[in-house]
């Protein structure tokens, strides 16, 4: 049986390997911007999915990361201020892992990217935090 943070606190550590991924690969020239893009869209999901799951709110299995930002709101819980960057990245989640799955004429600013991802992540890790000590709400 799980104790009751345990499904986040999973999430939360996929969320930071992604993360630790966009981090090291957005200063290497040689990278893809898609695998960047697709580890920061998945840092994004699992990021959120576990404020989801902290919160004991039901989340469909989805890379859609607006639905997953609207469930927050739903629920009362303040999104990240880097919201609208972050939608943008949904296309990364399935599609950009094939050829013809992104547009072509489609720019990834690393390092912007790798900022917002390493803030998501925090966003994340102080609300789970705050829970673990007791705290309700966004950090």
């Amino acid at each position: 049986m799980h104790s009751p943070g345990e499904p986040a606190l999973g999430l939360l550590r996929r969320a930071r390997d992604d993360a630790y991924v966009v981090d090291r690969l957005a200063q290497d020239p040689a990278a893809p911007d898609w695998v960047i893009g697709f580890h920061a869209q998945q840092t994004a999901e699992k990021g959120t999915k576990a404020v989801l799951a902290n919160a004991n709110v039901l989340f469909p299995r989805t890379h859609n990361i607006a639905m997953l930002l609207a469930l927050l709101k739903q629920n009362g819980i303040q999104p990240p201020d880097q919201d609208i960057f972050l939608e943008r990245l949904t296309p990364f989640g399935v599609a950009a892992r094939y050829d013809t799955g992104l547009d072509q004429s489609f720019s990834l600013n690393r390092e912007r990217t790798r900022l917002e991802t390493l803030a998501l992540l925090e966003w994340a890790e102080a609300i789970l935090s705050n829970a673990k000590n007791g705290s309700v709400g966004s950090p």
